[in-house]
């Protein structure tokens, strides 16, 4: 029995860094494919020097094309274009339609069982895209944004009550931009509800900047946007899939009818295993919560309908 394959398309940050976390892990093949030649192949190099001294054998293959993609379990799609001073996010939105339809239609061409995790923003928006192209089951196509939001959540909690950051679980819900549903009662800190330990005024504050929080470090890197933690988000997905670990994660799937949604792509709490997002798990939510949560998914309905319209 080999090695699982794992595919990430697009080797810049968010993919390199990726493809290096899931090398390290020593339990996957890991192709990294980018259409500009040369990058994927060198860092691919790169990373399979490091493994004499970080102790992984993993095979790490760089390509420009998909063939050696071919028989993957699971995809990390990063692939696309940052948006650009003056660029419109019409103009971005179009862009990485197109990439990412291209992209999916190769890789389901090869592997037909694959399971898609789409990091590209924006981000609901690919998850629609990649499930009108793919023709693939909606437990197959997950958008990687909640993890990544509650991840932040967690880090600001951690530093601000000084405890672990491990100790902190919290629950980002919505569309992966400034319409998240951050969810503070469902926030604890080893147990405890975060309310119990810190003011409300100071949980609110965490709150919007857990909303600023790729701006925020768009704003101090000047010409790039946040990829250790992003990376961080899409391995852990990947794990919770290939280990069948049933542990329920904030993704953004297609709803058809949880928390009143129908046919609407937007961040929920979802059971990832072996099959992919094995079911959508439902939180009581207040009234406050749910209206946000619909606002959110409007707001998302908007973008699709958009993307429909450009690829048409």
């Amino acid at each position: 029995m080999g090695r699982p394959k794992i595919t990430v398309v697009g080797a810049g940050n968010v993919g390199g860094t990726t493809a290096q976390r899931l090398a390290e892990k020593d339990t996957y093949d890991v192709v990294l494919v980018d259409i500009v030649e040369g990058i994927p192949q060198g860092k691919a190099l790169d990373m399979t020097q490091a493994g004499p001294v970080c102790g992984y054998s993993t095979r790490v293959v760089g390509t420009n094309g998909y063939d050696e993609t071919a028989g993957s379990s699971i995809a990390v799609i990063t692939s696309g274009i940052p948006r650009k001073p003056g660029m419109s996010r019409d103009e971005l939105l179009a862009t990485n339609a197109k990439i990412v339809k291209s992209v999916v239609s190769e890789l389901v061409s090869r592997s037909p069982d694959i399971i898609l995790i789409l990091v590209t923003n924006p981000l609901d928006a690919m998850v629609h895209v990649a499930r009108r192209v793919s023709g693939l089951p909606k437990s197959r196509i997950i958008g990687m944004g909640g993890i990544l939001d509650s991840a932040r959540m967690r880090s600001f909690i951690a530093a601000e009550l000084n405890v672990p950051g491990p100790d902190v679980q919290a629950m980002v819900l919505g569309g992966h931009g400034d319409t998240m549903v951050p969810l503070p009662r469902h926030t604890t800190v080893k147990g405890r509800p975060v309310s119990e330990l810190m003011t409300q005024d100071k949980l609110e504050e965490i709150v919007q900047r857990t909303r600023d929080g790729g701006a925020e470090i768009v704003g101090h890197l000047k010409t790039g946007s946040a990829f250790y933690a992003p990376s961080a988000s899409a391995v852990d997905m990947v794990q919770a899939i290939y280990h069948d670990e049933k542990r329920v994660l904030p993704c953004a799937v297609l709803c058809e009818g949880e928390y009143g949604l129908k046919d609407v792509i937007v961040g929920v709490p979802v059971k990832i295993g072996r099959n992919g997002a094995e079911q959508v798990v439902e939180y009581e939510l207040e009234r406050g919560e749910q209206s946000a949560l619909e606002a959110s998914a409007n707001a998302v309905r908007e973008l699709c309908a958009k993307v429909d319209r450009l690829m048409e």
